[in-house]
């Protein structure tokens, strides 16, 4: 029995183009993995950068409620002393009396800086809150981007095994979530999904 060349051939043929659909989605899959790996990255410097903001205004907020407390202590130190001084003073004679109306003075005057220092630090302690929950909106929008990212890429690793454009298409569903979330982070767009976010934390 003799071969025939040109049945080779088309045989051949036949078999490079059944797999030429299938090489063409592992080209997307493998082009989209990188994408959005790189993507991941550059969202994981900013997120770890947001984290030490969250970590540094912690920190703030804690000394600045202790200063508030310690001058808060003084305050009531300064209006106790201040009030023996105020009960004593009118038993006092002449001179006796003048030393203590000085004192009273300094006694006010300390307890009025007090007052003042102590709001200083409550104001402070404030605004660190507030930047603590500002860095806060934009971690919660990396780590849900970061979640949806991790799916879209199971996902595309689950397409490359079974070779389904229908399945492609559902990663690109997540992908393109997490893209926006992770936009959302490094543009500082007011985009935050509460209930999903509350869902994950």
């Amino acid at each position: 029995m003799d071969v025939d060349p040109l049945e080779s051939v088309e045989s051949f043929d036949a078999k490079d183009n059944s797999a030429e659909p299938s090489k063409k989605l592992n080209r997307w899959v493998a082009i989209t993995v990188a994408l959005l790996a790189t993507f991941m990255g550059i969202c994981k410097v900013k997120d770890d950068n947001i984290v030490q903001t969250m970590q540094q205004a912690q920190a703030s907020k804690l000394d600045h409620w202790n200063f508030y407390q310690a001058r808060n202590i003084r305050e009531e130190v300064a209006k106790g002393t201040l009030l023996q001084l105020r009960l004593a003073a009118p038993s006092q004679a002449g001179a006796q009396r003048a030393s203590y109306d000085k004192a009273i003075a300094q006694y006010e005057q300390l307890v009025a800086e007090q007052i003042t220092k102590k709001e200083e630090q409550k104001a402070l302690a404030e605004q660190d809150q507030r930047d603590y929950d500002a860095a806060n909106f934009r971690d919660d929008q990396f780590d849900l981007s970061d979640a949806l990212l991790a799916i879209a890429i199971s996902l595309l690793a689950v397409t490359a095994l079974t070779q389904f454009w229908w399945l492609y298409g559902l990663a690109l569903v997540p992908t393109g979530f997490g893209l926006l979330m992770g936009l959302s982070g490094l543009a500082g767009w007011g985009i935050h999904p509460d209930a999903l976010i509350r869902l994950l934390s």
